[in-house]
């Protein structure tokens, strides 16, 4: 058997390390949430596919349409922990810096050595 499901890359590896900056107090909260939820995905082929893939899940989550709602950021209590801005998302980070960023490391892994 040429292909090892052991060794298969998941989409759970472009959450590492996590990023240095964040928008708002509820942003690392998504972006675990996310990582959990993706941890068992097999990295699809494309990176439009990934990127898709990433996009339905932030949609799924936190419930919003990240590409076609203008609103710059939401509450949502289950990403609430404490502190100020607790539970609030910036839509803006997400869109400006990390989806790009995790598109930026699913390119990465699909470029070969």
């Amino acid at each position: 058997m040429a292909h090892d499901d052991a060794t298969a890359v998941t989409m759970g590896s472009l959450f590492d390390p996590d990023p240095e900056r964040w928008g708002l107090r509820g942003d690392p909260h998504v972006w675990w949430a996310l990582r959990d939820r993706l941890s068992g995905t097999e990295m699809p082929a494309s990176l439009d596919e990934t990127v898709d893939i990433l996009r339905v899940t932030f949609d799924d989550l936190v419930g919003v349409d990240l590409v076609g709602d203008p609103a710059s950021s939401v509450y949502r209590k289950p990403f609430a922990h404490g502190g100020m801005s607790s539970g609030m998302v910036s839509l803006d980070t997400w869109r400006e810096s990390l989806m790009p960023l995790l598109a930026s490391r699913a390119r990465t892994l699909m470029t070969p050595s």
